[in-house]
């Protein structure tokens, strides 16, 4: 090796020279791939020859079969390889088949990616959240999420794994080298292809003859031309008159004639209407009257009303709270059918907003004004209860098919509501009083206590500060419990109301059944209120006693009763 140390000698320089020439021609870069030449093939290992290396690299013969290579190598053929190390610790040189087919198959995956091209690919595996994909060109696996596997849903996929078919690459990570594609993609592409195929055979005007009811929304009814493609009428486009939702008007798997009115070639959409196969019916709309009596048919019954035609093919809404002067909540399919023809008066034409509102109630007597004619308010009436609940009970009068509202605090003057509702159950025949009728309202109020003699009659030709005289029934921590003589009323007579000296306000003095009087402290009518007080009947005898009994001198005695007069004649003589 001393010979090489001086390179000014022309034998030094002359072998630099060759050096260089022969490793330009063979550019050894680590990291690259190379094509290798197989030299030798053994049970275990592969060796192949690299111009410019040292030494020949080997290749595990396992490699070539993860890659499937195994069966197609022989001694001459080139292999490529990725070149990792052209020198280990060991000295070796350090190569791998696999990593170099990955690598060449990325290579091919980025340039379709980037040219926007399909491969091909098939489904190995499934897997969390979608399934493995194998590049066929290179073995590369590729990931395709759930959603992107098929346009629509499917329960089982087993009939697509295995079997090679175009997939669209959708995103490539290239620091991670991780690749997602979709099937989906191109399924969409090829019906998209095939959608513009069929759409080419309409044109604007065409009728389209039963097309299938397939579903709808809130903005529309699609329909199935052909069994071949959809297409939509839109709301505005269903009826002249004024459609909430389509559902008012069709029923899945209903057949229609269609005309088409737009054709989107870029969106390949298809917009059709049904109401432009026929005459605006509003054309005819003088003809009809605001409430006068006309025959409508019914054409569709939902949950809140019936759509209806008059005989113009006018479409109007007859709703549930229209078809009856006292019945709550309706159901209109249990009072009317599909083809039925009913007596019904126009309450509303809107020519603006194209709507017409109907009433069938108004061709009926309004039973809450023939009750008002035979039974006026404060008539009594026979009824049976129908209902009742915390607070009431309802009454259908007589042979009205009506209900009546009784409060509880109108079945007794002096009981307890709560326990006088407990008396009644349902289909218990009473007589009520006619307390309240409300025709606009629809609602009638009576009564069962006014029956009878109302017991606040008794203060009628009483007045504050009146005394009356009182049966004690019982006596508690608040007061007295009494009874005025003649009358069914009980009241309370408060503690701090027992008497004027508080040590004698005391309940406990009164064991029940005393005579005793007290005066009227409270008289209200309106608010039905009375109250009583022995405190105030002491305190008004108190004052009538010092005012009848009492002297001019009375309180001279005093000390210094005079002390006033006395001050009052020094004064005066001081100022004289």
């Amino acid at each position: 090796m001393e010979i090489y140390k001086d390179l000014n000698s022309p034998k030094n320089q002359k072998f630099e020279q060759l050096l260089n020439s022969q490793l330009s021609k063979n550019k050894i870069e680590e990291g690259k791939i190379v094509d290798g030449k197989i030299t030798k093939i053994t049970e275990k290992f592969v060796f192949i020859f690299i111009p410019g290396l040292k030494s020949e690299p080997i290749v595990d013969i396992n490699e070539l079969k993860i890659i499937g290579l195994k069966d197609n190598i022989e001694e001459g053929k080139s292999l490529p390889v990725l070149l990792e190390k052209i020198e280990d610790k060991n000295g070796e040189v350090i190569v791998s088949a696999v990593k170099a087919q990955k690598i060449r198959g990325w290579y091919k995956l980025e340039k379709a990616y980037e040219d926007n091209e399909s491969i091909m690919g098939k489904i190995v595996s499934k897997c969390k959240g979608g399934v493995i994909v194998e590049h066929i060109d290179t073995g590369s696996l590729m990931f395709c999420p759930g959603s992107q596997i098929s346009d629509k849903p499917l329960k089982n996929i087993d009939h697509l794994i295995g079997v090679e078919q175009k997939f669209a690459i959708i995103k490539l990570d290239k620091i991670r080298g991780n690749a997602c594609v979709s099937r989906r993609q191109i399924v969409s592409t090829n019906k998209r292809e095939d959608k513009a195929k069929i759409i080419e055979k309409f044109k604007v005007g065409d009728i389209i003859k039963d097309a299938i009811v397939k579903g709808y929304s809130s903005f529309g009814c699609f329909f199935e031309v052909n069994n071949e493609i959809d297409v939509l009428v839109h709301l505005q486009e269903i009826s002249y008159s004024r459609v909430n939702h389509p559902d008012e008007i069709f029923n899945i798997g209903e057949k229609h004639d269609l005309k088409v009115i737009s054709i989107d070639k870029e969106k390949l959409q298809i917009g059709c209407s049904i109401k432009q196969l026929s005459q605006d019916p509003f054309e005819h709309i003088s003809n009809y009257e605001i409430g006068k009596k006309y025959k409508v048919k019914v054409d569709k019954i939902t949950d809140y009303g019936c759509f209806c035609s008059l005989e113009h093919g006018l479409s109007t809404l007859l709703h549930s709270s229209e078809m009856s002067w006292t019945k709550r909540n309706i159901v209109p399919k249990k009072l009317f059918k599909i083809g039925d023809m009913i007596n019904c008066v126009i309450t509303e034409i809107d020519k603006d907003k194209r709507r017409i509102a109907i009433s069938h109630k108004l061709t009926l007597d309004n039973p809450y004004e023939v009750l008002s004619q035979k039974f006026p308010e404060g008539s009594e009436i026979t009824g049976v209860i129908t209902s009742s609940n915390e607070y009431a009970l309802y009454v259908k009068l007589d042979n009205f098919d009506i209900d009546g509202f009784l409060h509880a605090n109108d079945l007794s003057f002096t009981n307890n509501p709560e326990e006088e509702l407990k008396k009644f159950k349902k289909g218990d025949k009473i007589r009520v009083k006619v307390l309240e009728i409300k025709k606009d309202d629809q609602k009638v109020r009576v009564g069962l206590k006014q029956l009878g003699k109302d017991p606040f009659d008794w203060f009628k030709d009483k007045k504050v500060n009146d005394i009356i005289t009182v049966h004690v029934t019982s006596s508690d921590n608040k007061g007295l419990n009494v009874k005025p003589e003649n009358c069914d009323l009980e009241f309370l007579i408060k503690k701090n109301n027992i008497a004027v000296n508080s040590s004698d306000a005391r309940p406990s003095r009164f064991v029940g059944g005393e005579r005793i009087d007290a005066a009227i402290s409270e008289l209200n009518f309106e608010k039905r209120k009375v109250s009583l007080s022995i405190k105030l009947l002491e305190e008004l005898q108190n004052k009538e006693a010092v005012s009848k009994f009492s002297s001019p001198l009375s309180g001279k005695n005093l000390p210094f009763s005079s002390l006033s007069e006395k001050l009052n004649d020094k004064k005066n003589n001081d100022d004289e």
